[in-house]
């Protein structure tokens, strides 16, 4: 009899897990299956996760092509649905750009977003923010504070940052996992902290200050295959030496730290 449960629930386990990623496939918003959102644009190759997060001003909002929006994203045009928000998005996200699960873009009024911006999950950009300025009304009652929000192509935003309404970030800036970022931050720097500093930038002629202190990563060269890199890792994997202790991989490359038979 327990036999007998087990493969029961086994087999309503995969049924379970089966029509959730058959609901996840279907339920995902792409050019060619919009679901009920009427974008400004859905740019092809593009894709929405599902479920998606709260999503209302569709009709204000521009996504790129070649978009990755992670599940539970929310994306918003206007302080609330049902709006009229005039001729002009107030939204836009440009091609290529990536948005972790759980991530929040509140655009009550213009938010840009360049190519190529790669955020991390639970990202929240706003262009709103609450004012406290009547010390006798409660914060939420009070009318918000509204600027436009920039972020420049090839940015990096870390998980849980936040930027703040009024913030212009240049072009391959990366904002520390949970900064919070507000004013401007220039091209090729790095910010941090709440509230967020830049700690680092590019020189054209020093480079890095304060220089990096790890070296830069090595790109897979073109043509390798899956299998050949598969080998590589293996190639590195300790393994036993005659005296019952363990060889680094390295031992068996060649004289580069490459394994010859590798490549």
């Amino acid at each position: 009899m327990p036999s007998f449960k087990n493969a029961c629930a086994a087999l309503a386990s995969r049924a379970v897990h089966g029509v959730w990623r058959g609901t996840r496939r279907l339920g995902a918003v792409t050019p060619r299956r919009p679901g009920p959102y009427d974008f400004a644009a859905l740019g092809a190759g593009s894709r929405l996760a599902f479920p998606q997060g709260t999503i209302f001003g569709a009709p204000w909002i521009e996504i790129g092509e070649h978009c990755v929006i992670g599940q539970d994203v929310t994306l918003t045009a206007g302080l609330m649905p049902d709006l009229d928000l005039g001729p002009d998005t107030l939204l836009c996200l440009g091609d290529g750009v990536v948005l972790g699960r759980g991530s929040h873009v509140i655009a009550d009024t213009t938010v840009r977003v360049g190519n190529d911006v790669f955020c991390g999950p639970y990202v929240y950009i706003t262009s709103t923010n609450h004012s406290y300025d009547d010390p006798h009304q409660p914060v939420g009652k009070q009318w918000p504070r509204t600027a436009p929000v920039e972020i420049g192509a090839g940015s990096w935003l870390g998980a849980g940052a936040v930027i703040l309404p009024g913030a212009r970030l240049g072009r391959n800036v990366v904002v520390a996992a949970g900064a919070v970022v507000r004013g401007e931050v220039p091209d090729h720097a790095v910010a941090a902290g709440a509230p967020a500093r830049v700690v680092r930038r590019w020189d054209p002629e020093l480079g890095w200050q304060p220089p990096l202190r790890t070296p830069a990563p090595v790109p897979v060269p073109e043509g390798v295959t899956p299998r050949q890199l598969a080998g590589l890792a293996r190639s590195f994997e300790p393994a036993e030496s005659p005296e019952g202790g363990t060889n680094s991989g390295s031992d068996r490359s060649t004289g580069s730290g490459v394994p010859g038979e590798v490549w």
